[in-house]
């Protein structure tokens, strides 16, 4: 008796070869419908329509074709099952022991821009899905292809595919309907969204297999969500990117990304800037951030807003340091720093691009959030104290407020000459930030400006500041106790500015 196959592809790619195989070497009888089997006809294959095998016309202009229970019986019998098999005889229903289906192109159609929405919606496959789910189910018995890179696999397996191969398949096939479903489910959420999401989906490709995660008991992977981003940089040298040096790698990014068109150098360790500097050559800022806090940059991440000249690798090899990513690199540089065999060089083209959204695990859920890209815009600060900032201290304001962005609660950042002196990161009091950033600013402070993340509730860091010779503090403002942080400034000679915005980062 000859074996039944199924054949609805909408991706004709190697159709013929593949039915001419199957009817003229191994005995298959073809059924089809449609637009197949009339290729298939076409090609001089013998074919039975679906519609004179089951014996029901199509209808509904080609909408209910293979819903029929000679085909889906013949699909999902489990044959060493005795009821299963005394049912299709019953019937008359022959089992169909290969079905090859591919599905309407929906992605294809929505893709392009004058599509309407009606014509979406006819590019939604039924049958197809069905089909594929029910061999998929019952890949015991029945061996599923739904991409015609899958066609010379299966010849190779006859007479007889192995049980391995028809699970592969019904993998392949379940993640075929799930991608296709997930295009429809996305294009209709487009269609007039709710402003919130009632779903969150995330999926992600296995870029890598890590090491470990943050320590070594801790198994981690790697997976990209979106074409571009840190699985598509180029490392030109150094170990294998680990856990933490993508955590930190990720901090200094977004660090760099708030000075465009700067000559700007970032020392991250453990998330946490330690040393930021612009200046006007990359050299002189890679220099100016490393010796901003030389002891915490030790085994630091270095992330640079250009690309990476001689200059500049000359500092940088000078120093231990795990990463450092760019958006270019001279020749020169590169050459430079291959004496580091274990340092980490990457480029980073698009290192101004982050995800628009940050998600945090909790137990049991998900905490979703719009990442905190605000742009700075000083002419929405207000100066709050009877002495107004300098010029220059206007432009350190800025900078300071920037980095203090990007510096976890409580944050404190100290700078003077577009370098930070001193940071105070993750107190749980905001004076002790005060004080370890002024610790580190040391005789430097004088003459500095401050910026915190958040307002002071108290008046004692204003206090604490003045005392150390701060001539600037930079602030959201919005405590219900203001005026005696706006007292103690005015009476220490202090400017004071408001930003009317935190930024807190947890």
């Amino acid at each position: 008796m000859p074996r039944l196959a199924l054949i609805s592809v909408s991706d004709k790619t190697g159709l013929e070869d593949l039915a001419k195989l199957l009817v003229e070497q191994h005995d298959f009888q073809i059924v089809s419908s449609g637009g197949t089997a009339s290729a298939l006809r076409s090609a001089g294959i013998p074919v039975t329509a679906v519609a004179d095998y089951t014996g029901a016309p199509e209808m509904l202009g080609g909408r209910v074709k293979t819903l029929h229970p000679r085909i889906h019986g013949g699909i999902l019998a489990r044959l060493d099952w005795r009821e299963d098999v005394a049912d299709l005889e019953a019937q008359g229903i022959l089992p169909i022991s290969l079905v090859v289906v591919n599905l309407y192109p929906f992605q294809a159609t929505i893709a392009q821009p004058d599509t309407t929405l009606s014509q979406a919606i006819e590019q939604i496959d039924i049958g197809g899905p069905t089909l594929i789910r029910a061999a998929a189910k019952n890949y015991a018995h029945v061996t599923v292809l739904t991409d015609p890179s899958q066609y010379t696999s299966y010849l190779e397996q006859l007479p007889h595919p192995s049980p391995a191969f028809r699970w592969m398949c019904a993998q392949q096939a379940f993640c075929h309907i799930l991608d296709y479903d997930r295009a429809i489910a996305d294009y209709f959420m487009r269609q007039g969204a709710p402003p919130t999401p009632p779903y969150l989906r995330l999926e992600g490709s296995l870029h890598q297999s890590l090491r470990y995660g943050e320590n070594p008991h801790q198994a981690a992977r790697w997976y990209a969500l979106a074409p571009s981003g840190w699985h598509s940089a180029q490392q030109l040298q150094g170990k294998e990117l680990s856990y933490n040096n993508l955590m930190d790698l990720e901090a200094a990014r977004a660090l760099a990304a708030e000075f465009p068109g700067q000559a700007a150098a970032v020392v991250v360790k453990h998330t946490n800037p330690c040393g930021v500097a612009v200046r006007p050559t990359l050299s002189q800022a890679c220099l100016a951030a490393l010796e901003a806090d030389p002891v915490s940059a030790f085994g630091g991440i270095v992330a640079l807003t250009q690309p990476l000249d001689e200059a500049g690798a000359e500092i940088l090899t000078e120093r231990f340091l795990e990463c450092i990513v760019a958006p270019d690199c001279t020749p020169a540089a590169q050459q430079k720093l291959q004496s580091k065999k274990n340092l980490r060089v990457l480029l980073l083209a698009e290192l101004n691009q982050g995800s628009p959204q940050t998600v945090r695990s909790i137990a049991g859920g998900l905490l979703v959030q719009e990442a905190d890209n605000q742009a700075v815009d000083p002419s929405q600060w207000r100066v709050m104290t009877e002495s107004p900032p300098t010029p220059e201290e206007w432009k350190e304001l800025i900078f300071a407020w920037k980095v203090c962005k990007h510096v976890k609660s409580n944050a404190i950042v100290i700078s003077k000459n577009q370098q930070t002196l001193g940071v105070g990161a993750g107190q749980m009091n905001r004076v002790g930030s005060v004080q370890i950033a002024l610790q580190q600013a040391a005789q430097q402070v004088r003459g500095s400006v401050l910026a915190s993340d958040g307002f002071f509730p108290f008046a004692d860091s204003v206090k604490l500041a003045a005392s150390a010779g701060i001539r600037v503090i930079v602030q959201p403002g919005g405590s219900l106790r203001d005026q005696d942080s706006i007292d103690a400034a005015n009476q220490a000679g202090l400017s004071m500015v408001y930003t009317g915005i935190r930024h807190f980062l947890h």
